[in-house]
């Protein structure tokens, strides 16, 4: 969780026209090196207390010359510094050039590349700033390797060193930070894609008083006080009035998945809950959650009925791929009510040429994401915030891209498109996305619009996570273990 950080997420190139507009602004470039220098510091001894020996790595560019005015400071306050200049250091400029002088004329010592690393003490990654957009070649490739070799603490200045900034994919090979610390804007490749893993512990240090006028974000972190919510109930509530939520899936030896999807939904207030499933999975439904009306259907025209009395629908957990999955499938959409497409539905849609309309939500993973868009799952997670937007463009809807730092975007495209940044890993496990699609299932039934629902569904899904975490530990949470949260945090939205 990060809640210490901005909601509003920039890209590199913005990033750099905030920093030009603070300059503008009177604040001058060497004094913003040298605040994020004393950030990082700060950060370092707080994490490190006991540390008394700083070896950082300097490239070229203005991360460097924060590097040497980390070196400076650690070197002024007694500890044992090595300054070392994987890039020359006469091909520094502007302020960089001065954080070398800087760190020179205080007496920090600067070597030339390649040197041994140290034992003990702690690496400054100042390697590569946020504008690298290509595969990390040598000296640094043998910098990096060097780094995540050496089983020492790691500072990570900025965004770790071959991290891609806007995307959070590798880009070749990438220092491994247990700390990450940025300045002015966050970036969003640090909270998605493989951004949290490289980036350890994030810290966010804005350096000035206020920043962003004027530029576009990138993306927007999801956090509860900026979502909607469902409306207060009336004292007079009846259950017709918060929607009948039609769920279609279980085929042969996957009842679990559709039975996991119609608890969430009772639990996220779905006034009634049906299931359209096979007929061998009614006694498990029935004993397990009464509150469902549970239907075994054996041909698509059995679920006529059924859609004629439901607002919203879910298809696809444990629906299966083959002709009664189909069937159903193409019945559910022929209705053109609100719904969300996970799974297997996803699957039999990919291929196809279908806009889903601006009241669908569609939950893919990186490997069905690949599958819809026709290209392989390494291309999507190169690059998520594209995914995301392409799937919702191609498809007309809202479109959910699962994985660490979840992200929303819808087809209008009149919103910033969502990052979640809450979740953890215990959460990957079997029947996540199941509940997940019961819960965006309910508020769609709740007459929740699909960009909203989808939001706040995938907020609410990440936190019940890390509240589940948070009682007993990562390891053995399961699926159902989150729909007592779920139900928590959106009855905490509710009172806000």
């Amino acid at each position: 969780m990060h809640p210490e950080l901005p909601r509003l997420l920039y890209s590199a190139a913005a990033t750099r026209e905030l920093d030009a507009r603070i300059i503008a602004a009177g604040t001058p470039g060497f004094e913003l090196m040298r605040r994020a220098a004393v950030a990082v510091w700060r950060e370092l001894r707080s994490r490190w207390p006991q540390a008394r020996q700083l070896t950082v790595l300097c490239g070229g560019g203005n991360n460097a010359g924060d590097g040497y005015l980390i070196a400076q400071l650690a070197h002024l306050a007694g500890w044992r510094v090595r300054a070392v200049a994987v890039s020359p250091p006469e091909r520094l400029v502007g302020d960089a050039a001065l954080a070398l002088a800087a760190a020179r004329d205080a007496g920090v010592p600067i070597e030339a590349w390649p040197v041994a690393l140290p034992e003990d003490g702690v690496l400054v990654d100042a390697l590569l700033g946020t504008g690298l957009d290509r595969p990390v070649g040598e000296p640094f490739a043998g910098a990096i390797a060097a780094i995540n070799r050496s089983g020492l603490p790691v500072v990570a200045v900025d965004l770790p060193s071959g991290l891609q900034a806007d995307t959070g994919a590798v880009l070749g090979c990438a220092v491994r930070a247990d700390l990450t610390v940025t300045f002015i804007a966050v970036k969003p490749g640090l909270l998605t894609g493989q951004g949290p893993d490289q980036a350890g512990q994030l810290r966010f240090a804005a350096l000035v008083e206020s920043t962003g006028q004027g530029v576009r974000p990138m993306l927007e972190r999801l956090e509860l006080g900026h979502q909607a919510g469902l409306a207060p109930r009336p004292r007079a509530a009846h259950k017709g009035m918060f929607g009948h939520l039609l769920l279609i899936g279980g085929n042969r030896g996957m009842g679990g998945a559709i039975l996991l999807a119609a608890q969430a939904a009772l639990r996220a207030g779905a006034g009634k809950v049906s299931v359209a499933t096979r007929a061998e999975h009614l006694g498990a439904m029935l004993t397990r959650c009464p509150e469902v009306m549970a239907h075994g259907v054996a041909d698509p025209a059995q679920l006529a009925p059924l859609l004629d009395q439901a607002t919203a629908v879910v298809v696809g957990p444990g629906l299966g791929r083959d002709d009664w999955a189909r069937g159903l499938l193409d019945s559910a959409l022929q209705r053109g009510l609100p719904c969300i497409l996970d799974a297997d539905a996803l699957n039999l849609l990919a291929g196809q040429s279908v806009v889903l309309g601006e009241a669908a939500v569609i939950t893919p993973h990186p490997a069905e994401a690949a599958r819809l868009l026709g290209i392989s799952t390494a291309q999507v997670q190169a690059d998520r915030p594209w995914a995301v937007r392409e799937l919702a463009e191609r498809f007309g809807c809202t479109a959910v891209l699962k994985g660490v730092g979840s992200l929303v975007a819808d087809a209008a495209g009149e919103r910033l498109p969502g990052l979640c940044s809450h979740g953890n890993p215990g959460m990957a496990t079997a029947g996540m996305g199941d509940v997940l699609s019961g819960l965006v299932g309910a508020l769609l039934a709740q007459r929740m619009a699909a960009p909203e629902a989808a939001r706040l569904a995938v907020l609410v899904h990440a936190l019940a996570g890390d509240r589940a975490a948070r009682e007993q530990g990562e390891l053995g949470i399961l699926a159902s273990d989150l729909v007592e949260h779920i139900r928590y945090y959106l009855n905490l939205r509710n009172c806000r």
